[in-house]
């Protein structure tokens, strides 16, 4: 009865180690989610520099939109220009 039960306990054991994942899809799950967040901080730093981008049009809008403003009342604006240059660097 002893012999059986030990036995049938050491089959116990090894059905239950049987039942995880494999070394292989441990891997596989571990490379799918290092996949996805490799995707998301892509899509993320695609984003930001859209922004940035954007943030730069709308910048060099204002200001060439200033200088023509400063044309139209005969005042200085070198200072404008100079700042609508480096904001055309940026790009």
């Amino acid at each position: 009865m002893k012999k059986s039960l030990l036995a049938l306990s050491v089959a116990g054991i090894f059905l239950l180690s049987a039942c995880g994942p494999s070394a292989e899809e441990k891997a596989a799950e571990a490379k799918r989610v290092q996949d996805s967040i490799d995707a998301v901080n892509a899509a993320a730093a695609e984003k930001a520099y859209q922004d940035s981008m954007a943030m730069v049009a709308e910048a060099q809008a204002a200001a060439e939109k200033a200088i023509e403003l400063a044309k139209k009342e005969g005042t200085d604006a070198s200072a404008t220009v100079e700042l609508l240059e480096k904001i055309k660097a940026l790009k």
